[in-house]
């Protein structure tokens, strides 16, 4: 049956304690999965957005009621769904202060092998993470997961795009079409909307994502990103925030 949501093989790291964003360990990935699709009413994202943009909807499930949030993300093919936490999970995020910089660390790493470090800092905190009040999930629509999981494709079809514009040609064709006139076969993403990230916060407003992850993005599919391009106005609002915040390990 088909999903409002589904977590995607990459946001399964947050079920991994050895994670080093946010954790989800008092529950699987599947039943987190089904329990935010409870939440929803399988209603989908796009038509939920339509009307509670900017609103906090209570739903009943599981015998208790929950709030939650549905707003546009730093894309079109992206939705942020903020959840009030029914996890143990802890905030993903902290204003760095006197009491806690001396925890304050730094390096390259990398997400997935086929990707290239970035380099990024964080809080090793030794006790006292809240737990988080909110869940901020982030969400892809299911041509911008079929893109990520065939990136050569999604580089000519980008390519193709951008040509058209260039000789100002109309572009109508989606992904898929595309694929099936150029004769490539492929396996669609069949869920309406992926999770890529599940954040941990102490608020239900979106932070401002990291400048090493638009950066990466704007490298393209191929590099691990989306191929969003970078914003300048954009990426200097996000070091302004991570200047002064860090994740928590």
């Amino acid at each position: 049956m088909m999903s409002v949501v589904k977590i995607s093989d990459f946001a399964k790291r947050h079920f991994d304690e050895n994670f080093v964003g946010t954790k989800i360990l008092d529950m699987s990935s599947d039943d987190f999965e089904e329990r935010v699709n409870h939440i929803l009413g399988n209603i989908p994202l796009y038509t939920l957005n339509n009307e509670a943009h900017n609103f906090v909807i209570d739903y009943n499930k599981y015998g208790q009621s929950y709030k939650y949030n549905i707003v546009d993300g730093y894309a079109p093919f992206c939705k942020l769904l903020f959840v009030e936490n029914f996890t143990e999970a802890k905030v993903g995020s902290l204003p760095i202060t006197l009491e806690n910089y001396q925890y304050l660390r730094s390096g390259y790493s990398a997400r997935r092998e086929e990707e290239l470090p970035t380099f990024s800092r964080w809080l090793e905190l030794p006790t006292g993470i809240p737990k988080a009040e909110w869940l901020c999930i982030v969400c892809y629509d299911k041509e911008q997961m079929t893109k990520e999981s065939m990136p050569k494709e999604a580089k000519m079809y980008d390519e193709a795009k951008e040509n058209s514009i260039k000789q100002n040609v109309e572009f109508k064709e989606t992904f898929f079409q595309w694929l099936k006139m150029n004769g490539i076969s492929y396996t669609p993403y069949e869920d309406l909307y992926g999770v890529v990230a599940i954040l941990g916060q102490s608020h239900p407003n979106e932070e401002p994502m990291k400048p090493e992850t638009m950066l990466r993005n704007a490298l393209g599919v191929e590099e691990g990103g989306s191929g969003h391009k970078l914003n300048k106005e954009d990426y200097l609002k996000s070091v302004d925030f991570w200047d002064k915040n860090a994740t928590v390990r």
